[in-house]
């Protein structure tokens, strides 16, 4: 626990009596343990953890995250997972590497699904370490299921999830009681050969929208939510790895959105909010300032 935060490491000692946190052994990794009762070996049953490991501090990951990692016999780790994070796994717990990056992707989805399973039954428990909550545009569905079809249990562990962790570091919370009761998570990018999502559905009065993986897309989200009337004036914030020591914001309007992602020059990962308070009336007609600015 040496090389921790002294914050993480003294809420681990703190609450990790009966949870196994503190001093907890590195378990061998042979994939066999002792039957109850007898003095010979039988299998034991591999688990897979789709954990969640927050947007890149390691003092944001949840407990139950943490004992998962240090209780594995291997972790397969996303791009994002930051080097603070990777330092919690203990030095006998076997790492994969199984980023995946626009344009170079060395580990396709169904690879990874594979490896997962062929891990498990080998009797190993296998943590699934993925960036923010698993659930949230973490491809935690494909991997359930291929768990599942070789019936080997596996659960989610929560994490974090962007949006969360940015609104945070802007002091600005979700959703705000009078003008912003309702929030919708959202990404840029679909599935190849899939259709844009439809990103005006939710665009209404009272409605905060995150938007990840996004940057890329800027302009056509920008034009997409001028053309359905969203005011230019709607408030703007742009956070870029959140929780790192790169991490960036920028602030403006959806009049102004591309040119500033562009000169204030913000990079994914990152988050886009766009705010649209009950108090901004609906633009029926897409005003002459919003069409210039993504001409």
């Amino acid at each position: 626990m040496m090389g921790l935060p002294i914050a993480l490491r003294d809420r681990m000692r703190w609450f990790g009596i009966g949870l196994g946190l503190v001093d907890a052994p590195v378990r061998a990794s042979s994939g066999r343990s002792l039957a109850a009762g007898q003095g010979q070996e039988a299998p034991r049953r591999g688990h897979i953890s789709l954990v969640g490991a927050g947007p890149g501090a390691a003092d944001l990951l949840t407990l139950r995250a943490v004992d998962h990692i240090r209780r594995a016999d291997v972790v397969l780790y996303d791009r994002l997972i930051s080097d603070e994070i990777l330092d919690l796994i203990p030095s006998g717990i076997e790492t994969v590497y199984v980023g995946k990056a626009v344009g170079a992707c060395a580990w396709p989805q169904d690879k990874i699904d594979a490896l997962i399973v062929e891990e498990a039954l080998k009797g190993r428990r296998v943590v699934r370490l993925k960036s923010g909550d698993p659930s949230i545009f973490g491809r935690a569905c494909e991997e359930i299921a291929a768990a599942r079809a070789a019936d080997i249990p596996v659960e989610i562990i929560p994490g974090i999830t962007a949006a969360s962790a940015a609104a945070a570091s802007l002091t600005r919370p979700l959703t705000s009681r009078g003008l912003t009761d309702t929030f919708v998570l959202t990404t840029g990018t679909c599935r190849p050969g899939d259709a844009p999502s439809d990103r005006t559905r939710f665009a209404r009065p009272g409605t905060s929208m995150a938007f990840y993986m996004a940057v890329e897309r800027a302009g056509e989200i920008q034009r997409d939510l001028l053309e359905a009337g969203v005011p230019p004036e709607c408030e703007i914030d742009v956070v870029a790895s959140v929780s790192t020591p790169h991490e960036r914001k920028g602030q403006m309007t959806l009049g102004t959105l591309t040119q500033e992602i562009e000169a204030q020059d913000l990079h994914s990962p990152a988050v886009i909010f766009i705010r649209y308070p009950k108090t901004m009336a609906v633009s029926e007609i897409p005003t002459q300032a919003g069409l210039q600015a993504v001409e």
